[in-house]
């Protein structure tokens, strides 16, 4: 994998929703790129095709879909908010258009989104609407760009909702799905973690694209986690990216959750987190 002149980022104010059931997830992703732009990071910003009805109805049961885009069922925050609803195609959408680019120019991608991995076949839950990582997976499978993908889930909980997903269109032969939270919740488990990890990321040589979620959840200090510091999840980052930039394998990583609040009322130790995340992006593949 060569280096490339600039982080690649998905992003469109159209991605965006105002925070609310108790997550900033829908609105975070402005937070974080304006915070990277101000640093100087270098970026290139690249607009996300929405996913359309067909490439979501893949992964989840198309009644559904339409009913949470029509707003007659709820969304993974339990409203009926049309900017939710609105924001949904553009958040999978951005996983997949990252994706496609990452497979095209063999590099790594970034789409700052999340809410992904507990959504169910036909139904929302734990702040996630539609299953971004498997509408990725299932649309490019289906479109004759992969034969095997990779899902590691370094969020604080279980990818439960991928797995039902997985497990009902029995597609456990071709997607290698990871998830921390099913296995590591305490500070004891940190050097079993991270053994696994590695283990994991050996397993992964012949896949075709890998798709991470870099949780900031498992934080030692975030509300809803609680065992990883800061410099723990930065070398979770890197031993992700080391391991795809050597073997050559596309990657695309989203931010997935983070809960914490700091005095002022503001996201910024989450923000903290996902900087280290791009950091550790810029270092490993861009020039």
């Amino acid at each position: 994998m060569k280096k490339q002149p600039a982080m690649t980022v998905i992003y469109s104010e159209r991605m965006l929703a105002p925070a609310q059931g108790g997550s900033p997830s829908a609105a975070k992703p402005a937070e974080v790129v304006a915070g990277w732009k101000r640093e100087g990071f270098s970026l290139r910003i690249v607009e996300p095709q929405p996913a359309t009805l067909e490439e979501l109805s893949l992964a989840h049961d198309r009644r559904y879909v339409e009913d949470v885009l029509e707003l007659r069922h709820p969304n993974g925050f339990g409203t009926l908010d049309p900017a939710v609803a609105a924001s949904l195609p553009y958040t999978s959408g951005a996983m997949l258009s990252g994706a496609r680019i990452a497979l095209a120019e063999r590099s790594a991608v970034c789409a700052p989104v999340s809410g992904f991995h507990h959504a169910q076949w036909d139904n929302a839950w734990g702040y996630c609407t539609f299953n971004g990582l498997l509408v990725t997976a299932l649309a490019l499978r289906g479109a004759g760009l992969v034969r095997r993908v990779a899902i590691i889930d370094c969020d604080q909980h279980d990818g439960d909702g991928t797995t039902a997903i997985i497990d009902r269109l029995g597609a456990s032969s071709w997607v290698h799905h990871f998830s921390t939270g099913a296995h590591f919740h305490r500070p004891s488990e940190v050097s079993a973690f991270f053994a696994r990890l590695s283990s994991e990321l050996r397993a992964i040589r012949d896949v075709d694209l890998v798709l991470y979620q870099a949780g900031a959840d498992p934080h030692v200090n975030d509300p809803l986690g609680g065992w990883l510091t800061t410099r723990q999840l930065r070398t979770r980052d890197a031993c992700v990216f080391e391991a795809a930039f050597e073997q050559d394998l596309p990657l695309v990583w989203n931010l997935a959750g983070g809960y914490q609040y700091d005095a002022a009322g503001g996201i910024g130790p989450v923000l903290e987190i996902h900087r280290n995340t791009a950091l550790e992006h810029l270092r490993v593949f861009v020039q």
